[in-house]
């Protein structure tokens, strides 16, 4: 890619991953820290009331859609560097998994 810019939107796809992946783990670190129940702690928030528990599974329907569009499309392009967005909507979430499958979707071939 020696020469060639990105492109604003890309640009913008790269910004949206960073700032998903950095902006909501500030909050889950945070929050274990101030109630120092770790992992488990956090993930038992995520079920505390109705409105938690429906985001939480709003959020879990949206990475395995996520997820199955990222495989088929790897399969039909053959991008396989573009599997990497998978452990990252699963590990720190789609807010920086979906972006960041769009960064590496967008790429110039």
């Amino acid at each position: 890619m020696s020469g060639q810019r990105m492109s604003g939107l890309r640009i913008t796809y790269l910004a949206l991953a960073i700032w998903g992946a950095v902006h909501p783990m500030y909050w889950f670190v945070t929050y274990m820290q101030q109630t120092g129940t770790g992992l488990a702690g956090l993930i038992d928030a995520w079920y505390v009331n109705a409105s938690t528990t429906g985001l939480t599974w709003d959020l879990t329907i949206a990475a395995i859609a996520l997820t199955v569009w990222i495989v088929a499309e790897v399969q039909a392009r053959r991008n396989w560097q573009a599997l990497i967005a998978i452990p990252a909507t699963f590990c720190i979430g789609v807010s920086c998994g979906l972006p960041l499958y769009l960064f590496l979707r967008t790429r110039p071939v």
